[in-house]
């Protein structure tokens, strides 16, 4: 396969972003003369102390090869079954979005409609119970899915995964440079563009160094210092939406289970992550300063650690949103070079993998027309808004009382495609789902019913089951994953016997 238009890549930037942009494109371009280079800087640090992510962070390291064992010892890593909510409803309020789904369908049926007649036929089961990621994650078990014939039937699951941002970080940039990568170290200074088609030309460094490429990839953060210093590329605010713009992250030592899990518990003017590691665990605090201080916020962080604080308080300031384009002339913006949306649902290095699988899908192999890059930032907006839409749903359905905060998630005006999503839902227990949707239907389900959105019907086809094959039917499921659930090692066992192989 040749690419006469890109000899020379440039990545802007290290951390999580520059590195996996970097080892993926040494994957990529294997066997092609393609020089790749990473330039950043030894002074900037990354941003958290712990990052969760969703599952396909499993398929891009199995992109790569990485063994999922000496991943987790590395990384000081652990598994990740879902996203316990506390308090998101009102005060004492929980559930659990859970990576899998509610069991098989029946003759086309989804599991939670025929759920939602049982519950009109006096089952007294929650929806969670049959779903397999939140009972092991209620238990503390984990294993990788088994080799049950019973369980695809019963409640499918999948996994990801916490980890130390920094060291997975670390164990990419071994990986790359060991496969041709070439790793620069300076400060950025600034760009310098072509006069005759606008293109970035060259990068120049603070120590008087010039680097040129024929394509580059900004991975600089809020910065974005190619895509909106020099390309001055547009953003697209969501503040409106989704008006948290600070974060406060800081570590602490465990005290609690080490749960196979995140934890996201809402707060007075926001919500705080929990990600537990081997070594410690990662906490941060979600707010708006428009109706938080940092003072109070600060407070409130420290106050509700588990453990004593480990290291300094980061803070980050942030705009809810992205860039009008994501790729633009000559260049490929990732991470939060690209936007940045809010990481209750774990979704930021999600948007990094997508961003470069859907690059090299339609990547030509002459020039690039102008019209790969509209279909590539086409695809990346409405990815983009999906997950808005998704996070939004959290906000607007809560029922806390006494917060302005809480009160004007509550009263905003909603995304069209979120407010049909929603009524659709209520009338008949169905979630319309759009092209470039990151969750399925189950996920949205798992997030509208623990919202308390229920729905007014079910879907007439839940009722061509008899409702004694129907009552039977679920019970038999809630009793086999229980079943299976009992036969599982706890998370910190199974972390101890993959430590010690």
């Amino acid at each position: 396969m040749s690419h006469p238009q890109i000899n020379n890549i440039l990545i802007l930037g290290g951390g999580t972003a520059g590195w996996m942009a970097a080892a993926a494109m040494s994957k990529f371009f294997a066997g092609q003369p393609v020089s790749i280079q990473l330039v950043e800087s030894p002074e900037l640090g990354t941003v958290g102390v712990g990052e969760a992510t969703v599952p396909v962070i499993r398929q891009f390291n199995r992109y790569l090869g990485l063994d999922e064992d000496s991943f987790i010892r590395r990384t000081q890593g652990s598994f990740k079954l879902g996203i316990e909510f506390c308090d998101w409803l009102q005060p004492g309020s929980r559930y659990f979005h859970g990576f899998g789904d509610f069991g098989a369908a029946v003759q086309g049926v989804p599991a939670h409609q025929l759920w939602l007649r049982s519950q009109a036929l006096g089952n007294q089961a929650s929806l969670l119970d049959y779903c397999f990621a939140a009972q092991a994650a209620r238990h503390n078990c984990f294993a990788p899915p088994p080799d049950e014939p019973r369980l695809a039937a019963i409640a499918a699951f999948d996994y990801a995964y916490h980890f130390d941002a920094g060291l997975y970080a670390q164990l990419l940039r071994e990986w790359a440079c060991e496969r041709g990568v070439e790793h620069l170290q300076g400060q950025i200074q600034g760009a310098n563009l072509d006069p005759g088609n606008g293109d970035v030309a060259s990068v120049g460094l603070a120590d008087g160094r010039t680097l040129n490429a024929d394509f580059f990839i900004d991975c600089t953060g809020f910065h974005a210092q190619l895509m909106h210093c020099a390309l001055q590329v547009p953003y697209c605010n969501w503040s409106a939406h989704l008006p948290c713009n600070r974060a406060l992250a800081l570590a602490c030592e465990r005290r609690e289970p080490l749960t196979p899990y995140t934890r996201a518990t809402a707060r007075s003017a926001g919500w705080q992550w929990r990600i537990p590691l081997q070594h410690r665990v990662g906490n941060g605090l979600v707010y708006a300063s428009d109706y938080l201080s940092d003072e109070r916020a600060e407070r409130e962080l420290r106050h509700n650690l588990e453990g004593d604080a480990i290291g300094d308080i980061k803070r980050l300031r942030f705009t809810t949103g992205h860039r009008e384009h994501f790729w633009y002339r000559n260049t490929l913006a990732l991470g939060l070079a690209a936007g940045f949306l809010e990481p209750l649902e774990s979704t930021s290095i999600q948007l990094i993998q997508t961003g470069l699988l859907r690059f090299w899908e339609l990547l030509p192999s002459g020039a690039n027309p102008a019209s790969v890059q509209d279909e590539y930032n086409r695809i990346t907006r409405a990815e983009y808004e999906r997950l808005r839409d998704f996070l939004i749903l959290h906000y607007c359905t809560n029922q806390r009382p006494g917060s302005d905060f809480w009160r004007y998630c509550r009263e905003q005006a909603l995304p069209a495609a979120l407010a049909h999503k929603i009524a659709v839902f209520r009338d008949s227990g169905r979630v319309p789902l759009y092209d470039n949707e990151s969750y399925s239907e189950a996920s949205w389900v798992a997030i509208l019913t623990g919202q308390n959105i229920m729905p007014q019907h079910w879907a007439l086809q839940a009722d061509q089951m008899p409702a004694s094959q129907l009552v039977q039917l679920l019970e038999q499921r809630r009793r086999d994953i229980a079943a299976i659930v009992s036969k599982m090692p706890s998370h910190e066992y199974y972390l101890e016997h993959l430590a010690a192989h």
